[in-house]
């Protein structure tokens, strides 16, 4: 719990106290997102994680919730 963090990702900079939270992160800069937004060019690993996020460039709301019923 000394709060070092002496593993560093080459990609982003990124620090990790250990070296398997490390690695595991590293996936995000080599793992292939082959499913891109063509409004705002992020990409996603999952065609259904890229029709979700693409809602918020259409404004749709699908959800409400039960307790205020405020959309989102």
């Amino acid at each position: 719990h000394t709060g070092e963090k002496p593993f560093t990702c080459g990609h982003c900079g990124h620090r990790f106290s250990h070296k398997n939270n490390l690695l595991r992160h590293q996936q995000v800069h080599i793992v292939e997102r082959p499913f891109t937004c063509t409004r705002c060019s992020k990409a996603f690993w999952h065609k259904k994680t890229l029709t979700i996020h693409q809602r918020v460039h259409a404004g749709e709301h699908p959800f409400t919730c039960a307790r205020c019923h405020k959309a989102f």
